[in-house]
């Protein structure tokens, strides 16, 4: 487990760096926040990481959106935010991107909980003051 604070935007290539290294073999990145707690903007900076040319915004109508990263991998960006129902998951093939082995960033999980992989990487960000959050990745 890992714990980094920022202050700022800026201290976010550093939580991109350490969630992309501390992947291990993993490839479901489950993010736990409440509403505006960042987990968006952490997706950017993972992206951007990742020297994705992709402009990342959040699929809550679409639940998924794809992106590349700089050398052509494929990255899923998903947000179960809107689901009514568990079906729906099942209904758009969550299995085919969880079990793909490309990197899978996934808001608001605790919707989807029983669905998530074992060995997912859980990143929780708890909201320490308008600019400073803390991020522990396990």
């Amino acid at each position: 487990m890992k714990e980094i604070e920022i202050d700022s935007l800026d201290g976010l290539n550093e939580v991109a760096k350490a969630i992309i290294e501390g992947l291990d073999g993993r490839n479901v990145v489950a993010l736990c926040g409440s509403m505006g707690a960042g987990k968006t903007t952490l997706i950017s900076a993972i992206m951007a990481y990742l020297d994705s040319a992709d402009t990342v915004t959040s699929p809550t109508f679409a639940l998924v959106n794809q992106y590349a990263t700089g050398n052509g991998e494929r990255v899923y960006h998903f947000d179960f935010y809107r689901i009514n129902r568990i079906e729906e998951v099942f209904d758009m093939g969550y299995e085919e991107y969880f079990y793909s082995g490309d990197l899978c960033l996934i808001e608001w999980p605790e919707l989807i909980e029983d669905l998530l992989p074992e060995e997912a990487m859980v990143v929780k960000i708890d909201v320490l003051s308008p600019t400073s959050r803390r991020f522990t990745i396990a």
